[in-house]
């Protein structure tokens, strides 16, 4: 089974695998890109018959998670779903525990109901079609009066058999018993007004989980990502590391993508660790503080690399103050005070990088 699917994101930024939901593609995650993308390299796939999918005949989950799994090289990652995308998450998760960081299961279940109801639904489709249930499978996901065009568009481009044989999949599907095995930080996503995965199935995987976190997004049914989207990103971006997202934003601001591209593409395995901890604590938890603007955060940025003598450093910072609203004539005052607090020789050669940056094209 091979899935379609698309990656985007910084390189060298942690990865996160992302699953749709039945009928749907992986636009369904497109509200969430955005702000998933500040700190993350986000894998979106599409389910067998789905999206850009080559169509199946027979759907496992166990099948589906082994196809994500063969998408991904990286020894560690984050993954998450919505629905039967969370379904094939928490599967990979309980399979391979080693392997995953975090996991985030949106209006999933460990069992979504009975199996008769989802192999008639089977049936139905491999005998009609899916335009007779598409008014009716979107106006369970979401409540009323909301647009759901762009939706029902998906499911309509979705292939009827891919269709019927992921509902069979879900009617044999069953994690109950293995949600104790899951030791990923879980995060259960919920809509308050589901009916497809009520709030009792979200309940049920946030007990059966160590640890996990449950959020309820207020008026909202089972496309809660969708409906809601800014609190669901929001709660996305708080339990995959808020901190590290926040800093990546500040890291770029003021150092500027270009230099943070490199930066990120050149990790590796060995200055991972590195990596993740500056942007956490010197580009969240210090450049963020409300104490100082970010203006008088470059003054002293510039004045403690003169002092060090740091001057492929302070080439970057220069650069960055410029950025960050300095003008050339304020980097000259702050080199100027170097030179009687940090002595001479010191800002003679701040003084040459500052000319030499100075002089770069406006880019």
């Amino acid at each position: 089974m091979q899935l379609s699917h698309r990656l985007d994101g910084p390189a060298g930024a942690p990865l996160l695998v992302l699953g749709p939901s039945l009928g749907t593609s992986l636009g369904v995650w497109d509200p969430q890109l955005e702000a998933l993308t500040a700190a993350w390299r986000v894998l979106r796939y599409d389910l067998p018959g789905h999206g850009g999918s080559a169509p199946a005949s027979e759907v496992t989950v166990e099948g589906l998670a082994r196809a994500v799994l063969d998408l991904v090289d990286e020894p560690r990652f984050a993954v998450g779903g919505i629905s039967l995308g969370g379904a094939v998450a928490a599967t990979i998760a309980a399979g391979s525990p080693e392997r995953i960081t975090h996991l985030v299961l949106c209006c999933s279940s460990a069992r979504f109901g009975d199996p008769g109801p989802w192999l008639e639904r089977a049936a139905a489709v491999r005998e009609g079609g899916l335009e007779p249930l598409v008014d009716t499978l979107v106006g369970r996901w979401f409540t009323p009066g909301f647009d759901a065009a762009p939706i029902a568009a998906m499911v309509r481009g979705t292939d009827p058999g891919s269709y019927a044989a992921c509902c069979e999949a879900l009617a044999a599907y069953d994690l109950t018993e293995r949600l104790a095995g899951i030791t990923a930080p879980t995060l259960v996503v919920a809509g308050a007004d589901d009916p497809a995965t009520p709030v009792e199935h979200a309940l049920t995987l946030a007990r059966g989980i160590t640890g996990a976190l449950l959020s309820i997004v207020p008026e909202a049914a089972h496309l809660a990502n969708v409906q809601r989207p800014s609190t669901v990103s929001a709660a996305l971006v708080g339990h995959l590391g808020g901190d590290r997202a926040a800093g990546m934003r500040t890291r770029r601001e003021v150092l500027g993508d270009g230099h943070v591209d490199r930066a990120t593409a050149g990790t590796t395995d060995l200055t991972r660790d590195f990596q993740d901890l500056i942007t956490r604590y010197a580009w969240h938890e210090i450049w963020n503080r409300p104490g100082l603007d970010r203006r008088t955060r470059s003054c002293v940025t510039l004045t403690a690399l003169v002092a060090q003598g740091h001057l492929d450093e302070l080439a970057m910072h220069v650069r960055a103050a410029l950025r960050n609203g300095l003008t050339p004539e304020e980097i000259q005052e702050v080199l100027l005070q170097c030179a009687i607090y940090c002595g001479v020789p010191a800002a003679n050669a701040a003084f040459a990088v500052a000319q030499r940056v100075l002089a770069e094209p406006v880019s």
